[in-house]
């Protein structure tokens, strides 16, 4: 597909060929709609609404708090955090899902920084990507401003070089939210050991869409959501991982009850559980778990098609599509690349950018079915960015044809300049 552009046969060809192509059937698409938003909301699985009911119905209706052992609710956070291990390159035991992804990262900086100060005293700073998820910095501003310590915010070229001394911290998103710009996590935690520095993994955009071998990679601490490529719903719970060196050296900062090592003992003081269940910290969700605990087995459902290998062959192939027929049938009409062309370099989203209507062009795909969103520039650097997230567990080659000759025709008629298409959604 190099030199020539792909017509529509080729990629109905393609999707006939596609070894995942009955996963799609695992989900509820709307028909008319092409989603290619996944990377900020994943599909519904089909299995979702009856086993949530039977939760509700049975569980909590019939059985009330019975459930919590009759239907293995206690132990329903390990049992979702298992399965999220398997597609992170973790062990069994040492993922829990819990708690929101910013509440975990919260969590595991203040251990990171905990460790860093116990070990090395005069380390007291967090590098950062400048272009790293806002809520990520402001986690990390919030315990710098605690502590008395510094953020120092770079431009990715620069990590290596501000890996100095005074380093404690380097804390990374694995795939840039905006660009889909992916880290070489091996090679990134290898630069931040030698200097003595632990590293912290943001996955909100890797898991479930990218290979992560975190133990392979002698990563420190992660953390990532199950709402995106998951499919765990909208607020599902999030997920943390810690590595086994330090799992039992540091408390966590919300040294709640589910983190006791016997939670229903009551016992005025804490102590910890071991593992990372002491990384629990209030009662867990118990309905949004069984969703996301949904949305994992249709991702695990892979294994035996080539688990996230197969997802990734594909999630490239997808990118690399459509990022070829943008090349070809939208030269000329002002769009930019942000995300790398280069396969390693890249997550399983395509971001345009272009300077004037990016909000208005997303919101006139929207009006054709052609659901993908818009993130905002900061005037300077950042551009405006029209962000296409490419799920391969139900997204098919036709499906990108069709986004992209959705995305030509706006383009002609000149449609996104209707008013309609500049008013502003709360959420975009």
């Amino acid at each position: 597909m190099t030199h020539i552009t792909p017509t529509l046969k080729d990629c109905e060809l393609l999707d006939q060929l596609d070894p995942l192509r009955n996963l799609r059937h695992q989900f509820d698409l709307p028909s008319g709609v092409i989603y290619l938003d996944g990377n900020s909301l994943g599909a519904l699985p089909k299995s979702v609404p009856a086993r949530v009911a039977q939760a509700v119905t049975r569980e909590w209706g019939q059985d009330l708090i019975r459930s919590w052992n009759t239907a293995g609710w206690f132990t329903l956070p390990q049992r979702v955090g298992d399965k999220i291990a398997r597609v992170i390159g973790a062990k069994t035991g040492e993922v829990m899902a819990a708690d929101s992804t910013s509440i975990n990262l919260f969590k595991v900086l203040a251990a990171a920084l905990h460790i860093a100060s116990t070990d090395h005293p005069h380390k007291r700073t967090i590098v950062s990507e400048r272009s790293n998820f806002p809520t990520d910095l402001y986690i990390a501003e919030a315990l710098c401003q605690e502590r008395g310590l510094t953020l120092q915010l770079v431009e990715t070229e620069d990590i290596p070089a501000a890996l100095q001394a005074d380093v404690a911290v380097l804390m990374l998103t694995h795939v840039n939210y905006r660009t889909g710009a992916m880290h070489d996590m091996p090679a990134r935690t290898a630069q931040a050991h030698a200097q003595g520095i632990l590293t912290v993994w943001d996955l909100a955009h890797s898991a479930g869409a990218v290979p992560v071998d975190l133990n392979g990679s002698d990563a420190d601490f992660a953390v990532g959501c199950g709402y995106k490529y998951l499919n765990g719903g909208p607020g599902a719970p999030a997920f943390v991982w810690v590595h086994p060196r330090h799992i039992d050296r540091f408390w966590s900062p919300l040294a709640g009850w589910w983190g006791h090592a016997a939670t229903f003992a009551f016992t005025p003081d804490y102590q910890p559980a071991s593992g990372i269940t002491r990384y629990q910290c209030g009662t867990p969700p118990i309905l949004s778990l069984t969703a996301l605990d949904c949305g994992l087995d249709v991702l695990l459902s892979v294994e035996p098609l080539g688990g996230m290998a197969a997802l990734r062959q594909k999630s490239l192939a997808l990118t690399g599509l459509f990022m070829q027929l943008v090349r070809t049938q939208l030269h000329g009409q002002g769009f930019g690349m942000a995300t790398p062309t280069q396969e390693d370099q890249r997550g399983s989203q395509v971001s345009l950018t272009r300077a004037e209507g990016a909000y208005a062009i997303v919101q006139a795909l929207i009006a054709r079915g052609v659901i993908g969103d818009f993130r905002a520039g900061d005037g300077g650097q950042q551009p405006d960015i029209l962000r296409f997230g490419f799920a391969p567990l139900y997204l098919g080659y036709a499906d990108v044809w069709h986004a992209a000759e959705q995305l030509r025709q706006v383009m002609a008629s000149g449609e996104w300049r209707d008013a309609r298409c500049a008013h502003q959604h709360a959420v975009t």
